[in-house]
């Protein structure tokens, strides 16, 4: 299990236990996180769960594929430390993870 932090644009966040197995992306809809649309339900297709990694977790969230970079061509505001949320799996190393969100997913 992991403790992710969500910030919202405005500054709320938002500490989540996620378990293990799980996406960053499904943690945050089960906890009705705001911000998170997800409109495809987590199979990269959308950039609905649009997130800015913190820099100091990019190392531990791996590379981005190139289906996911693909994908982040739709979101607004790509960033180096952007992902798509669904593409992130939950694991002890990820224990601590802050993702903030954008101002729109649209």
């Amino acid at each position: 299990m992991a403790k992710i932090t969500y910030i919202e644009h405005t500054g709320k966040e938002h500490v989540i236990d996620a378990p293990n197995g799980q996406t960053v992306m499904e943690a945050a809809v089960k906890h009705a996180v705001p911000g998170i649309d997800a409109d495809c339900g987590g199979a990269c297709a959308c950039a609905t769960c649009h997130v800015y990694v913190d820099p100091e977790w990019l190392a531990k969230t791996g590379e981005a594929s190139s289906m996911e970079q693909s994908m982040l061509d739709f979101a607004n505001d790509v960033e180096d430390n952007s992902r798509l949320s669904c593409q992130i799996k939950v694991s002890d190393a990820l224990d601590g993870l802050v993702v903030r969100l954008p101002k729109s997913q649209h």
